[in-house]
């Protein structure tokens, strides 16, 4: 299992992905802790909350990154290293204003932020389903999130305390500018694909083809079902899991913060790596017919802790148990991803299909979460959830055939 993580192609993804995570707080909760610190009213601190609309419109300028190519580093890693180079003078520059006398400069330097970031994950994606053999998809979707997860940490809570304890808000923005400088580096030492595909020859190409090559595919329209469906249940209880820890499970909010940071964050690194390795072993399909179920299994530990009395221990292992599934789950399903995409409009196809994936979490279970537990309870709601995967899963079963010909295609 460790052979995989070792591997140039795979190890690059760790730095990289930290890369990928490191701007998004930055624009959103740790900017908003800046703000409120400074005395900022809350009618302005929620108009930043707009700032992160790059992250849900990547799609349409991923043809653009198909079509186009920076004229050094590659056709993806040059893209990565100029966002790169750009997202840290323009995070180092955010730290040289003040948000309580220069909110908007600040506001708008956040966009671009958030903007060069998405584009940075645009590439990325597109670099990670490029570079990566068959075998290695699932340890590479692994690294990448365990990037991605500690990244998040730095530029959340260990920037709150820089900002606090030790370099002033406009010290840590700076700091975490040159540390995105640092993760350029890796972009300029990472391997090349091994088979480097020709850009588009248009725009318009690089629009309409990544479509029509998808829809060309048997039966592309029960794989676009499976994407939604497949992490529907995880969706489901994941939605209101904080809610109902604190609201319907009685523990308080200290406990609740304590666990998932320590507990579950824990849990999904281990989860995604152990997702990983595995799959080297099983293969796609395998994995994620198991990884899905354990999935929807691990949703009856919510169910247990909605009918018995509070228990910080039992509380710590549901939460554990439930990011090590879906941790797995989501390494393989990352994988899945990267299989489905054509790599001359890879950039497109994923941030399309990543974009279709968020469908069930966005659209199905923000809203309905609510509605199903007013009027079912918690603890029906809870079961419901594990009935919810097995649509995804008998999907799955039915179109196994389509998996296991990417698996063998990919050999």
């Amino acid at each position: 299992m460790s052979n995989v993580y070792l591997n140039p192609r795979v190890a690059a993804l760790f730095v990289l992905g930290f890369a990928s995570g490191l701007p998004l707080a930055l624009t959103s909760g740790t900017l908003q802790a800046w703000a409120t610190v400074e005395q900022v009213s809350l009618r302005d601190i929620g108009f930043l909350t707009l700032v992160g609309s790059a992250y849900t419109l990547k799609f349409l300028w991923a043809p653009f990154i198909d079509r186009y190519t920076v004229p050094f580093l590659g056709r993806r890693r040059g893209w990565m290293a100029l966002s790169q180079l750009l997202l840290g003078v323009s995070i180092a520059a955010m730290g040289l204003f003040n948000p309580s006398h220069q909110l908007g400069v600040i506001a708008l330097l956040a966009v671009f932020v958030a903007f060069m970031s998405a584009t940075q994950d645009i590439a990325f994606d597109a670099y990670s389903t490029d570079v990566l053999r068959a075998q290695e998809r699932a340890a590479g979707a692994a690294v990448k999130v365990l990037g991605y997860r500690l990244a998040m940490i730095v530029s959340s809570g260990f920037a709150l305390v820089i900002a606090d304890q030790w370099l002033g808000w406009n010290g840590m923005y700076m700091l975490m500018g040159a540390l995105m400088l640092a993760c350029a580096i890796a972009t300029f030492l990472a391997p090349e694909p091994e088979r480097v595909v020709s850009a588009p020859h248009s725009l318009r190409e690089a629009v309409v083809a990544p479509l029509l090559a998808f829809f060309k595919r048997p039966e592309a329209i029960s794989i676009l079902v499976l994407i939604v469906l497949y992490k529907l249940g995880d969706a489901f209880a994941g939605a209101l899991s904080t809610t109902f820890l604190i609201r319907g499970a009685g523990f308080s909010a200290t406990e609740v913060g304590t666990v998932n940071k320590i507990f579950g964050l824990a849990a999904t690194i281990i989860g995604a790596l152990v997702g990983g390795g595995l799959m080297a072993k099983l293969g796609l399909y395998r994995s994620l017919m198991l990884f899905g179920l354990l999935q929807a299994v691990s949703n009856f530990g919510y169910w247990w802790l909605s009918v018995s009395e509070p228990n910080l221990w039992f509380m710590g292992a549901v939460v554990a148990i439930e990011n090590l599934c879906g941790g797995m789950g989501t390494a393989a399903f990352v994988a899945l991803l990267m299989a489905l995409c054509h790599q001359q409009f890879s950039a497109t196809q994923f941030a399309l299909l990543s974009a279709l994936s968020a469908v069930g979490r966005t659209y199905l279970a923000g809203p309905l979460t609510p509605l199903f537990v007013e009027h079912l309870g918690w603890s029906t709601f809870f079961i419901i959830t594990v009935l919810l995967a097995l649509p995804g899963l008998w999907l799955l079963w039915r179109k196994r055939h389509i998996i296991l010909a990417l698996d063998a295609s990919s050999h």
